[in-house]
C-alpha cells in the first residue's frame, strides 16, 4: 500500500498543473466547510459572552410590542419600578433589580465619543453586581452615596479601543452629558462587547442626566433555583399580563432566559452553517467529477504502461487497486490542503472578531471533523476513481502494447 501511495505521488507530480486543477473543486469545498465550522463555533462563543450573564438562574424582562395610539403613532409601553417590586414578591424569585441604559456623550482627553451608561441602584447594588457577575480589576465597585462617581469597562483602559487615544484609569475624570464624574473602578474583562465598553453610575446621577423618572429599560431577575427557571418565567408572564391588562399572545413585554436566547441564536447560526455546507458540497461533487475525468484520461494515456504491467504478471486486482488508490490520493491531497487553508481562514476570522469587538474568544478546532474530512476526501476520490479503475483492468495486454 505504501508503494501505491508513492506511485500516486509521482504520477501527481508528473501531471503538473492539470493534476492540481483536478484538486480544486474538493479543495474549495473543504476550505469552506472547515472555515465555516471553525468560525461558527467561534461565533457561538462570542454570542454567549455578549449576554454578560454567567448564571442560568437569571431572567430578564423588557418592554416589547406596540400599543397603538392615534393613527400613525406608536409608542412602547415602558416598564417601571413598581413592576420590579411586584415581580420580586413572587415565591420563585430571590430578587429583582432594575437597570436603565442611556447612550450619552463622553468626553476625555479633548475627544468626544458616545458611550453606553448603565444605572446602579443604591439599595440593590450588590444584587446587580451578582446578576451581571461583575468584579473590579482595579479600584472598587460603586456603593450607596457614590454620587458623581463611575466605574468603567476594561476597554476604557485600552487607548486603541476607548476612542480617546489615552487610557482611562482610576482617579481620572470623565465628562458625561456635560457633568464631571470621577472614575473609581475598572471592571474585570468579561469578553462582552457591551460590558467591557460600559460606564456605570448611580441611578440618581443617570436619572438627573436622562430624566427617565420611574421608567426602567430592563428588570433583571434572580430565580431561587435553576430548577425553578421555567416556572418563574411563567409566573412573571402571568403577573405582567395582569398588571398590563393584556391577553396571552398579545404581550407588550418580553421575558427571556439566557438558555432560551442562546438556543435561539445557536439554532440560527447552525441553520446558516448547514445551508452553506450544502452549497459547498456542490463544489466537492464538481471536484469528484474532475477526478473521474482525470483518471479516465490517465487510463488512456497509460495504456502501454498497463500492458507492460500485465505482461510481466500484474493481475487485474493490482491494476484496479493502483488506479483506485491514485484517485483516492488525489482526494486526500485536496482534503489536506483544504483543511490547512480552512483552519487558517477560520483562525484569522476569529482573531479579527476578537480585535473588532474586544472579545476574548478561544479558537476551537474540531479535530474529529478534521479526521472525518480526511477520511471522507480520500473516499470521495476513491469512489470517483472506481469506473476509470475498472476500465483499466479491462485493457488487453497485447492490444495495449500494440497501442
Amino acid at each position: 500500500m505504501v508503494n501505491y501511495f508513492s506511485f500516486s505521488l509521482k504520477n501527481l507530480k508528473r501531471r503538473g498543473i492539470r493534476g492540481w486543477l483536478t484538486l480544486l473543486g474538493i479543495f474549495i469545498g473543504i476550505v469552506v466547510v472547515i472555515a465555516l465550522v471553525t468560525l461558527g463555533n467561534g461565533f457561538k462563543e462570542v454570542v454567549g459572552a455578549q449576554f454578560g450573564v454567567s448564571s442560568t438562574q437569571t431572567i430578564t424582562v423588557q418592554a416589547g410590542g406596540l400599543n397603538y395610539g392615534p393613527p400613525g403613532s406608536t409608542v412602547v409601553n415602558p416598564l417601571d419600578k413598581e413592576d420590579a417590586e411586584a415581580i420580586e414578591r413572587l415565591s420563585t424569585i430571590e430578587f429583582a433589580v432594575t437597570r436603565n441604559i442611556e447612550f450619552l456623550e463622553v468626553e476625555y482627553n479633548d475627544k468626544l465619543v458616545f458611550g453606553g451608561v448603565v444605572s446602579i441602584e443604591a439599595d440593590s447594588a450588590r444584587d446587580q453586581y451578582e446578576v451581571m457577575d461583575l468584579e473590579s480589576q482595579s479600584g472598587r465597585l460603586l456603593k450607596r452615596g457614590d454620587l458623581g462617581k463611575v466605574i468603567v469597562g476594561s476597554n476604557y483602559e485600552d487607548p486603541d479601543k476607548n476612542g480617546f487615544d489615552r487610557e482611562v484609569t482610576v482617579g481620572k475624570n470623565l465628562l458625561i452629558g456635560g457633568d464631571k464624574f470621577l472614575v473609581i473602578g475598572v471592571l474585570e474583562r468579561k469578553g462582552s462587547f457591551f460590558i467591557d465598553n460600559a460606564i456605570m453610575m448611580m441611578d440618581q446621577d443617570l436619572e438627573d442626566l436622562a430624566g427617565y423618572g420611574d421608567e426602567v429599560d430592563i428588570i433583571a431577575v434572580k430565580v431561587k433555583g435553576k430548577d425553578l427557571v421555567e416556572k418563574a418565567k411563567e409566573d412573571i408572564e402571568k403577573l405582567m399580563r395582569n398588571r398590563r391588562d393584556v391577553k396571552e399572545g398579545e404581550e407588550d413585554f418580553v421575558v427571556s432566559t439566557p438558555d432560551a436566547l442562546l438556543d435561539q441564536v445557536n439554532s440560527i447560526l447552525t441553520s446558516i452553517q448547514i445551508f452553506i455546507i450544502i452549497i459547498a458540497s456542490i463544489s466537492i461533487v464538481v471536484g469528484a467529477i474532475g477526478i473521474v475525468n482525470t483518471m479516465a484520461t490517465s487510463v488512456v494515456e497509460r495504456k502501454k504502461e498497463i500492458g507492460i504491467m500485465k505482461a510481466i504478471g500484474a493481475r487485474n486486482s493490482h491494476i484496479f487497486l493502483m488506479f483506485l488508490v491514485e484517485s483516492g490520493f488525489l482526494g486526500l491531497v485536496g482534503g489536506i490542503l483544504g483543511i490547512i487553508f480552512g483552519v487558517t481562514i477560520g483562525t484569522l476570522g476569529i482573531w479579527q472578531i476578537n480585535n473588532l469587538i474586544g472579545a476574548d474568544t478561544r479558537i476551537s478546532i474540531n479535530f474529529i471533523l478534521i479526521l472525518v474530512t480526511l477520511i471522507g476526501s480520500f473516499l470521495i476520490g476513491a469512489v470517483a476513481g472506481i469506473v476509470p479503475a475498472m476500465g483499466a483492468t479491462k485493457q488487453s495486454p497485447v492490444e495495449a502494447l500494440r497501442g
